[in-house]
């Protein structure tokens, strides 16, 4: 399985970003999974949740502080996810990660547990200037 993340850049406060996590390599057997999205912020050792989505309930789960802001979609295929940024700050400075997991016991509290997810893409920057 890989993911690949694309879409962050230099934007402007209060400006607006679509990343993208293409997910390949899945098999005909995975029927359900989840998908994720992280953020690590410059100097934070570990990359704190954003979202989580479970492919079988088409259900995304949002912390306190990313909803709202965030928005997680996809295509029809549900092979790419899309998490819109809206109004950006500064402090959303960071380097973005969408993650897959399999383990979906209780995934719908342990989803900001980056430990679950076995599966990561390499990341991309995003910048905010102020």
């Amino acid at each position: 399985v890989q993911l690949v993340e694309s879409g962050g850049g230099l934007v402007q406060a209060g400006g607006s970003l679509r990343l993208s996590c293409v997910v390949s390599g899945l098999t005909f057997d995975d029927d359900d999974y989840a998908v994720g999205w992280f953020r690590q912020a410059p100097g934070e050792e570990r990359r704190k949740g954003i979202s989580g989505t479970r492919k079988s309930e088409g259900r995304t789960f949002y912390t306190h502080s990313s909803r709202g802001r965030f928005t997680v979609s996809s295509d029809n295929t549900g092979s790419t996810t899309y998490l819109q940024i809206d109004d950006l700050r500064p402090d959303d400075t960071a380097k973005y990660f969408c993650a897959l997991t399999r383990r979906l016991f209780n995934y719908v509290t342990r989803w900001p547990d980056r430990h679950i997810y076995d599966y990561w893409g390499q990341g991309t920057q995003v910048t905010v200037s102020s």
